[in-house]
């Protein structure tokens, strides 16, 4: 995870130094979002799109070029997960966890891209932002007991990759997974950074756990439908765009 945010950063910063197209249209997209969610962290160390739980949302998104684009997104995910192994937790304890995140983002296009475009109307893409989310969990232990924890709120660094294409001349599509770094450990309220491993002859082993584990992850994979607008910027404001019928 961690040499993926690093990637993540070098390609943005490379691609700083390109010189996207211009043209005279702005453009808002506005539009939902829907997919799947998950969690990695102390109870689920490795495995990606595993317990996946449902995630909802919106988006707001603005274009000043084809090769640039910065969004708002608002994103309701269910995350879960049950350390049956008991390494990271007692084992078969498990928890439930409601997020609420806002997010602002940077999207950099590998290809020229507008919606409604007859000739730039699919591309891949990159993000990188900044979120802040309030999360409220619940725990369930091995006894059947569950306890609620107080709400709470953080801040993450949420990466990933896309696809955009373009349906018709108002309508487009994204396909993307987004990965966020939270700066909290406590989403699936274990917040140790040591576990005790117990030994055949009795003796126990304290263990430091991983640093990648010590702040939770969690990520959605997710579809989105948007509509674009196109705001006032000159008398042609589609010039060069051939519109997508």
């Amino acid at each position: 995870m961690k040499r993926s945010v690093l990637l993540t950063v070098f390609l943005l910063s490379a691609m700083m130094f390109f010189s996207p197209k211009k043209v005279d249209a702005q453009i808002i997209e506005v539009g939902v979002t829907g997919g799947l969610s998950y969690y990695n962290g102390d109870l689920n160390p490795g495995k990606q799109f595993y317990n996946n739980g449902l995630a909802l949302g919106g988006v707001l998104r603005y274009y000043d070029n084809m090769r640039w684009a910065f969004r708002f997104q608002y994103s309701n995910m269910s995350l879960q997960a049950a350390d049956e192994t008991g390494y990271y937790a007692p084992a078969k304890d498990s928890f439930t966890s409601k997020v609420n995140d806002f997010a602002l983002l940077a999207e950099f296009n590998f290809f020229d891209y507008w919606t409604g475009s007859n000739r730039d109307f699919f591309t891949p893409y990159l993000m990188l932002g900044f979120s802040v989310f309030n999360y409220n969990s619940t725990t369930t232990d091995l006894n059947g007991v569950v306890s609620e924890k107080e709400p709470a709120t953080s801040f993450s660094i949420p990466f990933g990759l896309g696809f955009k294409y373009s349906l018709t001349n108002r309508i487009g599509v994204t396909l993307e997974w987004m990965i966020h770094k939270s700066a909290k450990d406590n989403i699936d309220a274990v917040e140790d950074n040591f576990h005790t491993e117990y030994k055949q002859d009795g003796s126990e082993e304290i263990i430091k756990l991983p640093l990648a584990y010590r702040c939770d992850w969690y990520s959605m994979l997710g579809l989105s439908v948007v509509y674009r607008f196109n705001l006032p910027k000159k008398a042609d404001c589609n010039s060069g765009i051939k519109p997508r019928k």
